[in-house]
């Protein structure tokens, strides 16, 4: 069986070869930068998973793992320009280092070559997976779309954050998942049941993403804390700080979402205070707990021997417990 290592290495070693001597250097050099400052290459690594836990044989998933993890560089290079982050994984975002043009140009390029590498899947797997890809990409721009037009509202509800999360970052893991199955000639039962475990595992990644943004440390994490405090960015903190019936909390929330001058850290600060005051830590660490134990029950569900399924649970394990 195969590792997390061993996938990431794999996924790695094929995106150097991506856009290695590519001219011209102002289009594919912000792309190679980016491509190189990191990343867990989660999504990729769960297309060879998926495909491993039915199949020794990975080779027909590399091609479709590939193209997930450009498209997912595609979305993370334009959403560092919608959200305006200055920093990802402890560097400039590219529309810092270069600027807003070259970051959008160059995420359309990583998003056409995703395609290409989908072609190049077997014919076997090629017809359905592109559906499955092509309606979860779609599903990822709902999501974003969702997402910004939550920043100007007060009154987004638990259940449409959910949805929203859902649509931007599970389906993307779920879907990585269920074309790895495909790849390993699984059923479709199976691959269902895979989808589900990483529709709820990718549920608990935001939400953990939303923990850590407050309370993480900035040198692990890897982009500064607070961050979305400071745009108003709505999370499951700030929407479940809105739904308090603390109208005195409620108040002080929202006038700080008004104000267009301020503080950052003063910000961070006052706003996490309320967080601690209304016990959020506690609420979002059992939400997460509730989905990662959904998604193993999906994978415990799967049916093929459960020593094939220990690199998924290690690597989940591994996942509730990060820092960054």
């Amino acid at each position: 069986m195969y590792t997390f290592r061993d996938c990431q290495d794999i996924i790695n070693t094929e995106l150097e070869r991506v856009f290695s001597n590519k001219d011209p250097a102002g289009l594919y050099e912000p792309i190679r930068y980016f491509l190189s400052i990191g990343g867990k290459r989660l999504r990729p690594s769960l297309t060879l998973m998926g495909c491993n836990l039915f199949s020794d044989k990975i080779d027909n998933a590399i091609y479709p793992a590939v193209a997930i993890e450009l498209f997912h560089n595609f979305t993370l290079m334009h959403d560092d320009v919608m959200d305006k982050s200055a920093i990802r994984r402890n560097k400039p975002a590219v529309h810092k280092k270069w600027n807003e043009n070259v970051a959008i140009l160059s995420g359309d390029v990583m998003l056409v070559k995703s395609y290409e590498y989908f072609s190049k899947c077997p014919e076997g797997i090629y017809k359905e997976g592109l559906d499955i890809f092509t309606g979860i990409a779609i599903k990822v721009c709902e999501g974003q779309q969702f997402d910004m037009d939550y920043e100007s509202r007060t009154d987004v509800s638990i259940a449409e954050y959910m949805k929203m999360i859902e649509l931007k970052t599970a389906v993307l893991i779920a879907g990585a998942l269920r074309i790895g199955a495909l790849s390993g000639q699984a059923s479709p039962y199976s691959a269902e049941l895979l989808y589900e475990f990483g529709r709820n595992m990718g549920i608990a990644f935001q939400l953990q993403d939303d923990l850590l943004d407050v309370y993480a440390d900035p040198a692990v994490f890897g982009k500064s804390g607070g961050g979305d405090i400071v745009s108003n960015k709505k999370t499951f903190f700030l929407v479940s700080a809105l739904k308090s019936k603390n109208t005195g909390l409620v108040s002080v929330i929202k006038e700080w979402l008004g104000k267009v001058e301020f503080d950052n850290d003063e910000k961070i600060r006052e706003i996490t205070k309320i967080f601690d005051e209304l016990n959020l830590k506690e609420l979002i660490s059992e939400r997460i707990d509730d989905f990662f134990s959904s998604g193993l029950e999906s994978l415990d569900k799967v049916p093929v021997p459960d020593n094939r399924k220990t690199e998924l649970r290690n690597l989940v394990s591994a996942l509730l417990e990060r820092k960054k």
